[in-house]
């Protein structure tokens, strides 16, 4: 159709041809005619003269090269030899501006001269997008072709619209061979019209090849985001729940491929998002669930862990916390927990880290935790209190580690573990007193044979079940949600606080089940060692002096654990440590004055329901077991026995322990610090104690101008708090500190919060080293006993301050982890 259009546009043509040839030879002139296109050159200051632009000339200001671009196709260089990186604004400048049309009167014959032929304007309307003209070399040309050529082919018609021009004029004319038809082609992927489907993208910019690679990129972005964020996901569900990250056999053909790429195929199960992005769908170089990728973010995020408990300390004064203990591997491990009294006046102890160390030496350790301070620029000098157990290497009083910090802050008061000190104080008095070392015995018997096997085991609970079932019909105990627990019978250990105490009460809980359980093991074992161990355990069960001495020991442990449980609190501080201990000595004093009678009564209702012989209470008492001999002097009754032998020496001997070991003669800073305490509506609150507290014990917390200043401000401060109902009914010093930074009272009375802060600071136990190690078992276990040290500890801190991992952003873990190394894929 566009060919038949063509021949008849030629043969109208003709006629006008011959009147321009008249008009041309009475009136020659090559004026052009007024062009819009002519003016905008003139705007833009297109320079007319050819520019020869050599392919390695550097243009300083792009938009110089601009305005020196030739217009004429004949006299411009080849788009080539412009520098590369200039080439596409040089395009976009050309396209802009449209093909070189300039209209003129008279075109220049060229051709036979029997029939020579010229270049008509009328052929602009007919290839407007494309054809050139250019006066200096009477020629057409391709601009889009011109614009994308890389370089002479060397095919001399293939770049004749580009380089050479076309001035073959008679070939137009040649209908379906015209010479401009055969440029464009029948083929849509022919070179020109390439070239025009480029020039199109060229003044595309949203579809310019560098948006595209942007656009790309970003959702490459996103993607490699999502499919980390899903691993991170993974590497945080594990680590809480202290499981396995890698299984035995990860390939493709394993049934169960571990723990982290079992529960990416379960995120992908219930979503389709990360389905489309994770493991078989991720590309090779960025699937990121290498065991290192693992090991990676997982320290990511226990330096955030750490980097959170840094920010939360900040400047404020802090206390070291450090005990040691043995792995699964063998491996001495010194966990480092940090005390300190956060901003809004609460207490926080904080586990940090936990680093193998080859021995435990008082310097080794010193060196281990300063290492580990300085790493997280804690400054040694900040630490107001060191919490230790009672080992040597510990609390030596010269080459101790408490010694060796005091060399260098001679403000950092070592307190010995106050639940450590109960502990020993209990195991003290079961050594020293032969009837309640002998006691201890009989319990660990009685409990080893009942349950030192499965089978004796399931006969001790399916006994408890009918003892309940029993008891509920006689209406003994009363039903109930959680009422009635069917339990087992608990060992007793001396590195367990508080497991004496539930021992015992185990074995009366379970009294008659124990005792059901033994009697069939004397008649069905058919082990003499089996049947002699539980006679004599039930034996045992059944004498009066063991029941008396089981709810005696269950009488004093129960006033103990209240402070044993208290005394493991993080919260908890020493000025309240110290009452707790007073109001235990006190609680225990009355159970020597007032308990024997409600003991004596207990004892004898529960030896008559079990049927457990009672001895005459007023018969003499012999120390052998066939009655009385005549070699012993001094005879006294059972009662007596009982009453003064057991239990007020017993009872003694506990008083005389706690107050040697929580002697406040010895911890004059306790007592001190007690004197701010805001009871009994601060009539404890001293003025002068604690000025003396200061100028003794933190002359380097307080200036001598502050320490003056600080008798006045406790003046105003009491007569303040005693009018104030937010400060009012306060017990305990943490209250105090916390309600000062709540009424912004904190700000006015500076040097008191300073002061509680740095009391607060002090340790009261090392309960939260214990449950580190609690947790170190659990991550550390014999199928994972080849961790190294610093996968241990990046476990252990997300493990125990899982609160603080929680919060930590998956957006925040992803950046981190973009800037510890350099990285196959972008985020």
């Amino acid at each position: 159709m566009k060919v038949r259009k063509i021949d008849s546009f030629f043969k109208r043509r003709t006629c006008e041809d011959e009147r321009e040839e008249e008009i041309r030879t009475r009136t020659p002139t090559t004026e052009p005619v007024n062009d819009p296109r002519i003016e905008i050159e003139e705007i833009i200051t297109i320079a007319s003269e050819p520019v020869n632009v050599p392919r390695t000339e550097k243009f300083t200001d792009t938009v110089d090269m601009l305005h020196s671009l030739e217009r004429d196709p004949g006299k411009r260089p080849p788009i080539w030899r412009y520098p590369p990186n200039h080439q596409d604004e040089i395009g976009r400048a050309y396209l802009n501006w449209g093909p070189y049309q300039i209209r003129l009167e008279n075109y220049p014959l060229s051709g036979q001269e029997s029939h020579p032929r010229r270049f008509q304007h009328s052929w602009f309307s007919l290839f407007p997008s494309w054809l050139e003209y250019s006066p200096s070399k009477d020629a057409a040309y391709c601009l889009p072709c011109y614009l994308f050529n890389k370089g002479s082919s060397g095919h001399p018609l293939s770049d004749v619209f580009v380089t050479g021009g076309f001035n073959a004029w008679k070939r137009v004319r040649e209908g379906k061979r015209c010479s401009f038809l055969k440029h464009i082609g029948k083929d849509p992927c022919s070179s020109h019209n390439n070239a025009m489907k480029a020039c199109e993208d060229l003044l595309n910019q949203e579809a310019h090849i560098r948006n595209l690679i942007e656009e790309q990129n970003s959702d490459e972005i996103i993607k490699n985001r999502l499919r980390l964020k899903a691993s991170i996901d993974a590497v945080r569900w594990l680590t809480f729940q202290a499981c396995a990250f890698r299984g035995h056999d990860e390939s493709s053909k394993s049934r169960n491929q571990g723990n982290f790429l079992e529960l990416l195929k379960l995120l992908a199960s219930y979503n389709v998002e990360v389905a489309k992005v994770i493991l078989k769908n991720a590309p090779k170089h960025a699937k990121y669930t290498s065991p290192q990728i693992q090991k990676e973010l997982l320290s990511v995020l226990a330096k955030g862990v750490r980097k959170h408990i840094r920010e939360e300390i900040g400047d404020a004064k802090f206390c070291i916390i450090v005990d040691e203990a043995r792995d699964e591997s063998k491996k001495e491990q010194m966990s480092l927990v940090l005390r300190f009294v956060d901003r809004v006046g609460l207490i926080q102890e904080r586990f940090f880290d936990v680093a193998h160390v080859n021995d435990t030496a008082s310097l080794t350790l010193k060196e281990k935790i300063c290492d580990i301070l300085s790493r997280h620029n804690l400054d040694v000098s900040n630490i107001r209190g060191q919490g230790y157990d009672g080992a040597s290497n510990m609390r030596g009083q010269w080459n101790g580690l408490q010694s060796l910090f005091m060399k260098d802050c001679p403000s950092a008061y070592y307190v010995h573990c106050f639940a450590h000190r109960l502990q020993l104080a209990l195991v003290s008095t079961s050594r020293d007193l032969k009837p309640i070392h002998r006691f201890f015995d009989k319990l660990t018997m009685i409990i080893n044979v009942v349950t030192s096997s499965t089978k004796r085991h399931d006969e001790l609970q399916a006994a408890q079940v009918t003892e309940n079932q029993y008891m509920v019909d006689i209406k003994e105990i009363m039903t109930g949600k959680g009422a009635n627990q069917i339990g087992t019978l608990n060992r007793p250990g001396d590195t367990r606080w508080g497991s004496h105490f539930r021992s015992i009460c185990s074995v009366i809980n379970m009294y008659e089940a124990t005792c059901h359980v033994l009697k069939k093991l004397q008649k069905e074992s058919k082990s003499w060692t089996t049947s002699g161990d539980a006679d004599s355990s039930y034996n045992y069960l059944k004498e009066f002096d063991f029941v008396l001495i089981l709810f005696m020991m269950k009488a004093i442990m129960g006033i103990t654990d209240v402070l044993c449980q208290a005394l493991q609190k993080q919260d908890q501080d020493v000025v309240n440590a110290m009452d707790l201990v007073r109001s235990t000595k006190l609680v225990i004093q009355d159970l020597r004055d007032d308990g024997w009678d409600e003991l004596l009564s207990t004892v004898t209702s529960f030896c008559q329901r079990h049927e457990i012989e009672i001895p005459d209470l007023h018969d003499v008492h012999s120390t052998t077991r066939f009655g009385r001999s005549r070699l012993e002097e001094n005879q006294v009754t059972i009662e007596h026995y009982f009453r003064v032998e057991i239990f007020f020496t017993t009872i003694d001997k506990q008083l005389q322990e706690l107050t040697s070991r929580f002697s406040e003669q010895s911890m004059e800073l306790l007592t001190l610090s007690c004197a701010l305490t805001p009871k009994n509506n601060y009539k404890t609150f001293k003025v002068e104690t604690i000025c003396t507290l200061v100028e003794k014990y933190y002359p380097m917390d307080f200036t001598e101008q502050e320490q003056l200043l600080l008798r006045y401000q406790l003046q105003h401060f009491i007569v303040d708090a005693r009018q104030s109902s937010h400060l009012k009914n306060l017990s305990t010093i943490q209250e105090l500190c916390s309600r000062l930074v709540e009424t912004e009272k904190a700000t006015i009375y500076f040097l008191i919060d300073r002061l509680l802060r740095l009391i607060l600071t002090l340790p009261v136990s090392t309960a939260t080293t214990e449950r580190s190690f609690s947790a170190m078992k659990i991550i550390k276990n014999k199928l994972r006993n080849k961790m190294n040290s610093d996968f241990l500890a990046d476990s252990m801190s997300v493990y125990i301050e899982r609160e603080i991992a929680a919060s930590i952003d998956s957006e925040t873990i992803i950046d981190a982890f973009k800037a510890i190394g350099t990285r196959n894929a972008s985020f």
